[in-house]
């Protein structure tokens, strides 16, 4: 049997992707009318979390339960990870006793290590490389929003990270123009930009990438595990905030995202964020929900199909 797993978007077809997504849409309607059935009785999840989590945690936790499974949650101070058992080790352990797995670490090469030794469907739910899960939820706010995100434009103002690379995946899976700001030496990945042609523009210059954009949206400027480069970044950063003035270069119906958490008068100003006529920040975190249970249930059958 062929395993599916979800490391990056590219684990999906563009076809696939948009099946994830109306999947998610229609899943979160039945949510809300009170029809969704326990479709998960008996699965369970195990969630691995080497980097703290509010979003992720709770999206995936709830939807197990919403779908009639339940989730296990493993840290490494409770399991043998955290006392040098081998990744592949661990993996054919855990993956004997649970139906699907997501992991929320810092290297992307444990997870691909997890997957290949793993019998279930593993998800990346955040690494230091790429946060493919957001990106879900991202679309799928898109497309609630304003429709298919094929064609558009999309403004990434800020670090070159693991949500901006995820960006890049996303515009060249779903044809999108994405232009990148960020501060010399700060920028994405290399070879994954050039991969990505003339779907992603870099530039320095915020005013210019937001110019016409559709979708603008950023994050915090020092990630976990960056902490102690906060003050430096901020000072690098410090003519990259996402706010009024800046955003008023976009397209007359631009949408403003954030992951979360933002901080507030850094990279985002509190007045845009709040700003529900522009700002789907609130539709966003939610849709991480649902966007995860519509995954989680292609990703179960799609690997009982194969």
């Amino acid at each position: 049997m062929a395993i599916r797993h979800f490391l990056t978007l590219n684990d999906l077809s563009a076809d696939e992707l948009n099946q994830v997504i109306d999947l998610a849409i229609e899943m979160k309607a039945a949510h809300y009318s009170g029809t969704q059935q326990p479709i998960f009785a008996g699965k369970v999840l195990a969630m691995i979390f080497e980097k703290s989590s509010t979003r992720t945690r709770v999206s995936f936790e709830s939807g197990m339960a919403q779908l009639g499974g339940d989730a296990l949650f493993l840290s490494p101070n409770d399991t043998q990870l955290g006392r040098g058992e081998p990744i592949e080790d661990s993996a054919r352990v855990i993956s004997r006793m649970v139906d699907i797995v997501m992991i929320r670490t810092f290297g992307h090469d444990k997870i691909e290590t997890f997957a290949q030794y793993s019998k279930v469907p593993v998800i990346n739910a955040l690494s230091d490389d790429f946060h493919p899960c957001q990106l879900l939820a991202d679309i799928q706010t898109f497309v609630e929003h304003r429709g298919a995100i094929t064609g558009k434009t999309v403004a990434w103002i800020g670090d070159g990270n693991n949500m901006c690379q995820s960006w890049i995946n996303a515009a060249i899976l779903l044809d999108f123009k994405l232009n990148i700001a960020c501060p010399a030496g700060y920028e994405p990945n290399a070879e994954l930009v050039a991969k990505a042609g003339n779907h992603v523009s870099v530039t320095d210059d915020p005013v210019a990438a937001v110019s016409g954009a559709h979708l603008v949206t950023t994050d915090v400027f020092a990630s976990m595990g960056q902490e102690s480069e906060q003050q430096v970044r901020l000072a690098h950063f410090a003519n990259y905030q996402v706010n009024h003035d800046l955003i008023g270069h976009a397209a007359d119906d631009v949408l403003f995202m954030h992951c979360l958490p933002a901080h507030r008068e850094e990279e985002v100003s509190a007045a845009l964020l709040e700003d529900e006529t522009i700002s789907v920040v609130w539709d966003e975190a939610e849709n991480r929900l649902h966007a995860q249970k519509a995954l989680m249930v292609f990703l179960l059958q799609a690997s009982k199909a194969a």
